[in-house]
C-alpha cells in the first residue's frame, strides 16, 4: 500500500471546504495559516473573514495600526502572532515591495514566520517541496511508521522532519501537505481516532502495537504559574481609567485597568491591599469587590480579581501608560478575553 496515496486519495473524498484552499495567494495562505495555528478551524475561520475583510491586502495590513490589528484579533489568544503580523506586513512592504514572497528562503527570514509556516507558504503559492510538520502530521507520522522519538526533542524533531521530507518527494507538494495535515485533523484525531473506519489501519504501527494512545510522545516540561491579578476599577463622569499594557509580558499593547499582582490571593479584609491601593488613591478611598474569575493561558492560570474605587483622590498620580476612555469607546480598544468579558456584563455597555 502506498501511504503517500492513500492520503491523498482519502483527501479528495473528506477535505472540507475551506476559503483558503484552492489560492496561490500567497498573503491570504499566510493568514489563514498564522491565524489557524493552535486554534480550532471552527474558531479560528471567523477571524480569518474578518481579517481578510478589513485587510484584504498586506499593503492594508502594513498600514493598519497595531491596535486595529490587536482590536481584530481579540479572543484567539497569543497575541505575539498578531504583533509579529504587525511587523511581517511592514517587513514585506519595505523588503519586498509590497509583494508577499512565496520562497522557503524568503519567507524564513519573515518575523514570525518559521519552519512550519513557510513551508506552507511555499508549497501552496509556489509548490516547492518542502514538508509541513504540524501537530496533525506529527501524529499521523508517528502512529503510521512507530516514530516513538519525542516530537519535542532536538533528536525526535531531526527525526520527523527526514522522514516528512522523504515522504513528500515526488509528490504533489500543494495536494499532499493538505492532505496529510487533514487526514490528521479528521482521521487521525488526538482523542479516540477512527481506527477501525480507517483507510492505513492494515499496515499502521501504532494499531498493530495497541499505541495509539500513546504515540507521539512528547516530553513534559511546562511549568504552568499561578498569578493573582487585582484589578482597579475607577470611574468618574463617563470614564474609565484604562492601562495600556508595556514590557514583555502577557498581552502586550493590549489594555486593562490599573493593576495590583499580589503573590496570594487577595480579600477585601486584606490590610496589605489597603495600604497599598490608600498610598496610591488617598485615605478616603472605598473598594467595592465585583467578581472573581479564573483565566487559563498555556503556561499560566490567572485568578481575577476586580474592585471598584470610591472617594478616591481626583488629582492622584498617574501612571504614563494609564487614560481615561470614555465608556463608550472602550469596545475600540484591544482587550484580554478577561477584560472585554468584564466591561460587556458589568460597565453597562
Amino acid at each position: 500500500m502506498n501511504f503517500q496515496l492513500e492520503i491523498i486519495n482519502w483527501y479528495n473524498l473528506h477535505q472540507r471546504d475551506l476559503p483558503w484552499r484552492g489560492t496561490q495567494d500567497a498573503y491570504v495562505i499566510w493568514l489563514s495559516e498564522i491565524i489557524m495555528q493552535q486554534t480550532r478551524v471552527e474558531q479560528g475561520l471567523p477571524y480569518f473573514n474578518l481579517f481578510l475583510e478589513e485587510l484584504p491586502t498586506v499593503a492594508d495590513f502594513a498600514a493598519a495600526t497595531e491596535t486595529q490589528v490587536l482590536k481584530l484579533w481579540q479572543g484567539l489568544g497569543y497575541y505575539s502572532r498578531g504583533r509579529n503580523m504587525h511587523h511581517t506586513a511592514q517587513q514585506v512592504m519595505e523588503l519586498h515591495g509590497g509583494i508577499f514572497p512565496v520562497r522557503y528562503e524568503e519567507l524564513i527570514r519573515l518575523k514570525g514566520i518559521g519552519p512550519y509556516t513557510a513551508a506552507a507558504i511555499s508549497s501552496f503559492a509556489a509548490g516547492e517541496s518542502r514538508a509541513v510538520l504540524d501537530g496533525n502530521v506529527f501524529r499521523v507520522i508517528a502512529r503510521y511508521f512507530g516514530v516513538s522519538s519525542p516530537i519535542n526533542s532536538i533528536e525526535g524533531k531531526k527525526e520527523f522532519e527526514l522522514l516528512a521530507q522523504q515522504l513528500i518527494e515526488h509528490q504533489n507538494p500543494m495536494v499532499y501537505n493538505q492532505a496529510i495535515m487533514e487526514f490528521g485533523a479528521l482521521q487521525c484525531k488526538p482523542k479516540s481516532p477512527d481506527c477501525g473506519g480507517c483507510v492505513l489501519q492494515l499496515n499502521c504501527e501504532a494499531r498493530r502495537q495497541q499505541m495509539v494512545s500513546v504515540w507521539p510522545v512528547k516530553l513534559k516540561k511546562v511549568v504552568v504559574r499561578k498569578r493573582y491579578f487585582n484589578y482597579l476599577i475607577l470611574q468618574k463622569g463617563g470614564e474609565v481609567l484604562v492601562k495600556k499594557r508595556q514590557g514583555s509580558d502577557i498581552w502586550q499593547h493590549l489594555y486593562d485597568f490599573p493593576l495590583i499582582e499580589s503573590m496570594e490571593p487577595i480579600e477585601l479584609s486584606d490590610a496589605g491591599l489597603f495600604i497599598e491601593i490608600r498610598k496610591l488613591y488617598g485615605e478616603g478611598v472605598g473598594i467595592i469587590p465585583v467578581i472573581a474569575k479564573k483565566h487559563i493561558l498555556t503556561h499560566q492560570i490567572i485568578y481575577v480579581r476586580f474592585f471598584v474605587l470610591a472617594n478616591y483622590m481626583i488629582n492622584f498620580k498617574q501612571d504614563a501608560a494609564e487614560t481615561w476612555v470614555d465608556k463608550t469607546a472602550l469596545n475600540n480598544l484591544p482587550q484580554p478575553k478577561v477584560i472585554s468579558n468584564f466591561i460587556n456584563t458589568y460597565l453597562n455597555l
